[in-house]
């Protein structure tokens, strides 16, 4: 008889009062959550390293638009290694190699310290624990409320901004840019330990399966493996197959425009915006994570909204909302207008994630996401990275940001457009036949 492999766990796990599923979230949370407030970081180092070292406001935002970009590219390799070796591994060494850039500036004097620190080595790391996981775990340990995790992971961006950023400008004007660098550093490496004990990869290396994969009604990855006629389990795209598809480019581009107005635009260019209109500092950062708090709502909500209704009008939806909130920015010049925009923008921050996500993974197969997601992202992140440059520059040109702040409202509803055109379905896989040689007796 042919040995068949199964998975078995090498004990049994501690018994819990709920599904383990969520306990993986909640430490998925953590390490996004950390990842992202440090990659966040350099935006409120901008004007202390212009008054310490006199570098252009030009030359440091470029450092954060390849630290942008870079935090793209690492999605599709991170992808690759998630679904190769699993997220424990992945969310160890990413972490590790954050800590090391971010204390590793505390000795910098040259500008090329801080591009090969801030803007290699953290967004290569930051990379390697960003959306992409999220989209993984969520879519290895949920069949039910898969939306809602989706929409608590990726809220955890949001939330690492909301605590970090005001907490680092503090830092810098009490102790200086070099110990909140090093408090970043440590309390990453603190992470780690907490992965290694409680982290894994999938369900059945618990003997578990995902969270509600008993209910037939639990959520859209069931009925749309059965349209495949494959086990949504066992299923997997070849890349050259879902670069046909033209739903991947609609995701990609309309998510090329996320980026560019999300992280880009707003991420790199809010607080010193606001500095430019006598807001204070630590005024300013603490909007920001006022806008990171709402942003949890939004996210979360946005998750709730994938699970009940067709996830491209929501989608289309949120970028609309998007365009029309940066249409008012460029007419802020206090904090009382400041806030405004906060809360309208905070609510669909990252609500974008859980619709694409949810669209790629109903295409292309849970098996695929990290692969698939991880080239959308990575288009996300290359409009990041051109838009942080190019509203830096137009800021030196100008003198303001009203024609970027314009610009991006302008193209956040042609991601709109591009979002309601998307009319998914889900990509036939090729299966090849496996043929079992008879045991050796």
């Amino acid at each position: 008889m042919a040995k068949g492999r199964v998975n078995v766990p090498s004990r049994r796990p501690f018994p819990f009062p709920f599904h383990r599923a969520w306990l993986i979230l909640s430490v998925s949370f953590l390490t996004t959550l950390t990842a992202a407030g440090i990659r966040a970081s350099p935006t409120v180092l901008i004007h202390p390293f212009e008054a310490e070292f006199g570098w252009s406001r030009v030359a440091i935002a470029s450092a954060i638009s390849l630290n942008l970009f870079l935090f793209g590219v690492a999605a599709p390799i991170s992808g690759w290694l998630l679904d190769r070796f699993g997220p424990r591994r992945v969310m160890m060494v990413g972490l590790f190699t954050l800590a090391f850039g971010v204390g590793a500036t505390t000795l910098m004097r040259e500008f090329w310290q801080f591009f090969l620190l801030w803007g290699i080595i953290v967004g290569l790391g930051a990379g390697s624990v960003g959306s992409v996981l999220s989209a993984t775990v969520a879519n290895r340990w949920f069949v039910a409320r898969r939306g809602l995790a989706l929409g608590i992971l990726n809220s955890a961006s949001s939330t690492g901004q909301l605590i970090v950023l005001p907490l680092f400008m503090a830092i810098i004007v009490w102790s200086g840019w070099r110990a909140g660098s090093l408090l970043l550093a440590v309390f990453s490496l603190c992470i780690i330990p907490v992965i290694f004990l409680l982290m894994r990869d999938q369900p059945a290396d618990l003997a578990l399966e995902p969270y509600g994969a008993g209910d037939p009604g639990a959520g859209s990855a069931a009925p749309l493996a059965s349209l495949r006629g494959v086990s949504s389990s066992s299923e997997s795209m070849k890349l050259r197959e879902v670069f046909r598809s033209s739903t991947f480019w609609l995701l990609a581009g309309s998510f090329f425009i996320c980026g560019g107005t999300a992280n880009g635009l707003i991420g790199t260019h809010l607080i010193p915006h606001s500095i430019d209109h006598g807001i204070p500092q630590v005024t300013a950062a603490a909007t920001v994570g006022i806008m990171g708090g709402l942003n949890f709502v939004g996210t979360v909500l946005s998750g709730w909204m994938t699970d009940r209704v067709q996830p491209r009008k929501w989608l289309a939806m949120v970028y609309a909302l998007r365009g029309l909130s940066l249409f008012i920015l460029p007419f802020v010049t206090d904090y009382s207008g400041l806030f405004l925009f906060a809360v309208i923008y905070g609510l669909d921050w990252f609500a974008t994630v859980p619709p694409t996500v949810a669209l790629t993974a109903d295409t292309f197969g849970r098996n695929s996401v990290g692969r698939v997601y991880g080239w959308i992202f990575l288009s996300h992140q290359l409009g990041a990275a051109i838009m942080a440059t190019t509203a830096g520059a137009i800021r030196v040109w100008l003198g303001d940001y009203q024609v970027a702040f314009l610009a991006g409202g302008s193209i956040a509803m042609i991601a709109a457009g591009l979002a309601i055109n998307i009319r998914p379905q889900p990509q036939k896989v090729t299966l090849r036949a496996v043929v079992e040689k008879p045991a050796s007796t």
